[in-house]
């Protein structure tokens, strides 16, 4: 060969003669980088918000953002608020408030806890007791002091107020005065620079404090939520990475068969992690729990790596071939199918890179440089550490346990692996076509399945997962409470909790006709709107509360009706007026979170349809913030996560598409330059595409979504598993080559590469698997879903290739039907 094709085989001969001639170096120069990536890993930050990332830049979320600054909510805690979850028989008896306001008493004398006020049933109603306790303990002494009857007729009186059912549970009955559960709401006044570390630290304290009382009290934030988030990560690292490391050992004990070649392996996949995660924390790469994947990713790959340079090196050595010649033979071999696995790999990982959500991109960066990383430490370091090692065993004459290759043609794995040619030579043409219709049948079936985003993909299940109490400590996971009391919010607070959307609305609001422009429009909302009486829509906003004080107050009532020309209860004129009376009112801070303070913008909540999907419900509140005539944008939490995950599903697709065509084009002219035979580029990507439609099919048949981390699991799994194709292609070219017969190569292609790609397989199957065993739900769906890909890749390379492979002799060189 002339041209491009020899300039590229004399690089990578002269790579090899200096892994092979230089060895040393070689290894002393890898691991003074490794020093580098080391010092990196200490400056690893962890996300602990785990939607957080999702959610940035999104204009759903800022306008959402926009209308949270521009109106206070008094109901709502914010990030400087800590909330005291109260679960009891009846949490309004005397004993059950006292535990609160003891609570209350204790964090308020701590300074660094920066109590500032409280608002619960307990401080209600000891302010109804007594006016004029403002501190925890003056409110303590109010309710401890009062007879049964002030504190029930207390109790009665505070019902007055709305604040006070609304952070009730469900079962609050007013007249027996008892309920269930409660809320308290501490707000702290925090300095600038505090930040979600320090209100952990708060709000952990306030739960010790808690669980010092009697009563079932917990508290519940922002800061105990990401303090959790950030524990999962932990958790699922201390349960996968020993659970992985258990089953490499055992499989690379079965693929190397000698303590010292698996000890290489292990070694250098333990480079691999230093030098990812040293990346991370020396790029800024936030450490989520998306990232989890990335190490066992890489080192699914390195093992791939590691057997591949290690069985061909024995292939040679077995024939008596000394080690610098064998593994120069090896690694000229293999140079190319690794960089080309690797390339493949990258656009695979690195299609990610192109997603609009930060930690898919993230996540494509890692692992795209991860895998780059790889091909370093297991293309050139591990050959050359190989080499002195063998050199230092003959020197001191270390016996080898083990230097055989995995299977042979002799083997009876290599018999089997080998019969796929016998399948493949038998009707190759009929064959292809099977699989064709096949995958286009799957991938069909595949295309409906589901897209979701929600907070509950990130946090741990409720209920422990049997396997958790049999993890010994150092590794066993911590205790968990979010999910339990998100859960209990959502059972006690049902009525408090609806699901609703926001629609923020920009226009001239003291003008005669604004009020009425602005109620037109709930008349006939859509369908998922509609779910007050008449199939109006259940809307609070300025409107509502004028009309609730007007019933409430005979003077506003009045003044109300004097400026209603149309008579249907919506003033039409005087509107400024109107609006100075209502914020003078008791209804005035009500009235503040629905009118801006320059009368220019209001929000208006909607309740939905419990029955309604997320996307009928976005798609709703984006028609109906149309039909008003101001200008109006729909916000709101299920809007935000319909836009994610549209988001998601278009970073799927997106992803594949880049992956596939990337890789493709790549592996043609990768094969046209280096092998004069462009068509087995296209014959590389067959195998994959099938392997791909049957993931697919099976993600939709096992009920898995493509969520926040499995939508990146077809370009992921394009990447690992057009690597079993490209592995039995360049194995098969060197045969061929030889003695340009396709079943004879195919045949020693299978049996000697095919034994190595089987163990590569169940090694990287079960250590990717591993990840079911993570806490979070979106951990365990993508690892099992990657193990599936990885087999599905194997099968399809061993299966679909063959056949191909005979059409492309066929076609290409004009040879005849066997």
């Amino acid at each position: 060969m002339t041209g491009l094709d020899d300039r590229i085989y004399a690089l990578t001969r002269r790579v090899n003669e200096t892994i092979v001639g230089r060895s040393k170096a070689v290894i002393l120069a890898f691991l003074l980088v490794t020093v580098v990536f080391a010092g990196g890993m200490s400056a690893i930050e962890t996300e602990t918000d785990a939607t957080g990332g999702f959610t940035d830049d999104l204009p759903e979320q800022e306008a959402l953002d926009a209308i949270n600054a521009e109106f206070d909510d008094p109901f709502e805690p914010s990030s400087e608020s800590t909330q005291l979850i109260h679960v009891g028989n009846d949490v309004l008896t005397r004993g059950e408030l006292v535990s609160i306001l003891r609570v209350l008493e204790r964090t308020e004398s701590r300074d660094q806890l920066r109590y500032d006020s409280a608002n619960g049933p307990a401080t209600i109603v000891a302010q109804t007791l007594d006016p004029s306790a403002q501190s925890p303990a003056e409110m303590r002494r109010a309710i401890e002091r009062s007879t049964d009857s002030e504190l029930r007729s207390a109790i009665r009186q505070a019902n007055e107020n709305p604040q006070f059912s609304a952070i009730l549970s469900d079962d609050f009955n007013p007249n027996q005065a008892s309920a269930s559960a409660s809320i308290t709401v501490i707000t702290h006044d925090v300095p600038q620079g505090f930040d979600s570390d320090d209100l952990a630290d708060v709000q952990t304290t306030i739960d010790d404090f808690a669980s010092d009382e009697p009563s079932d009290i917990r508290a519940f934030g922002a800061g105990i939520i990401n303090d959790e988030f950030g524990a999962i990560i932990g958790d699922s690292l201390a349960i996968v990475m020993p659970i992985v490391l258990v089953l490499l050992f055992g499989f690379l004990a079965f693929a190397y068969r000698d303590p010292i070649d698996m000890a290489l392996g292990l070694f250098t996949l333990m480079l691999t992690l230093v030098w990812a995660f040293g990346f991370l924390g020396l790029s800024g790469i936030p450490f989520d729990q998306q990232l989890i994947a990335v190490p066992v990713l890489l080192l699914a790959v390195g093992i791939d790596f590691g057997i591949h340079i290690v069985n061909r090196y024995r292939e040679e050595t077995v024939k008596g071939i000394e080690p610098e010649p064998a593994m120069t033979i090896a690694a000229n071999q293999l140079v190319i199918a690794f960089i080309i696995v690797t390339v493949t790999a990258v656009f695979g990982f690195g299609a990610n890179v192109f997603s609009e959500l930060d930690p898919i991109r993230n996540l494509g960066i890692a692992s795209a440089i991860g895998i780059v990383f790889t091909l370093l430490l297991f293309g050139v370091f591990l050959p050359a550490l190989k080499l002195e090692v063998d050199r230092l065993r003959t020197r001191y004459g270390v016996p080898e346990f083990g230097s055989t290759p995995i299977a042979s043609e002799e083997s009876l794995l290599g018999r089997l692996l080998g019969s796929f040619a016998i399948v493949g030579r038998r009707a190759p043409a009929v064959f292809v076509v099977v699989l064709l219709l096949a995958g286009a049948g799957l991938g069909a079936y595949g295309a409906g399945v589901d897209t979701t985003f929600d907070n509950e993909d990130f946090l741990p299940p409720e209920e422990e997962a049997w396997y958790v109490g049999y993890i010994p400590e150092p590794f066993a996971p911590g205790e968990y409470t979010v999910t339990s009391t998100i859960n209990l919010l959502d059972a006690r607070f049902e009525a408090n909790q609806e699901e609703s959307i926001t629609i923020f609305v920009e226009g001239p609001f003291e003008q005669d006709h604004a009020l009425e422009a602005l109620a037109a429009p709930d008349d006939d909302p859509p369908s998922s709107l509609a779910v007050g009486p008449g199939g109006q829509a259940d809307a609070t906003s300025i409107v509502t509360i004028i009309q609730s004080q007007a019933d409430a107050d005979e003077e506003f009532g009045a003044l109300v009706a004097r400026n209603d020309r149309s008579g249907n209860g919506i003033p039409d004129r005087n509107l400024d007026r109107i609006y100075d009376e209502l914020l003078a009112s008791e209804a005035g801070g009500q009235a503040e979170r629905y009118l801006t303070e320059d009368r220019r913008g209001a929000q208006i909540e909607y309740a939905v349809e419990t029955s309604a999907s997320q996307s009928e419900v976005a798609a709703d509140g984006a028609e109906h913030a149309e039909s008003f005539r101001y200008g109006a944008v729909a916000t709101g939490e299920i809007i935000i996560f319909d836009v994610i995950s549209d988001l998601i599903f278009e970073s799927a697709i997106q992803g594949l598409l880049l992956a596939l065509g990337l890789s493709g084009v790549f592996l043609v002219i990768s094969y046209a330059i280096l092998e004069r035979r462009p068509w087995l580029g296209v014959v590389n990507v067959f195998p994959i595409l099938i392997a791909i439609a049957m993931l697919v099919g099976t993600m939709r048949y096992l009920g898995f979504p493509l969520n926040a981390l499995t939508a990146t699991i077809l370009s992921i799994g394009i990447g690992l598993g057009i690597a079993y194709s490209v592995h039995i292609t360049a194995r098969f070219i060197d045969e061929y080559d030889g003695n340009e017969d396709v079943y004879v190569s195919l045949r020693t292609t299978l049996s000697g590469t095919g034994g190595a790609l089987a163990g590569s397989m169940m090694t990287t199957s079960l250590g990717t698997g591993a990840l079911a065993l993570a806490i979070t739900p979106v951990l365990g769906d993508f690892g099992l879903l990657i193990a599936i890909s990885v087999f599905y890749s194997f099968v399809a390379a061993v299966v679909a290739l063959p056949p191909a492979l005979f059409l492309w002799d066929r076609y290409t060189n004009g040879t005849a039907p066997a």
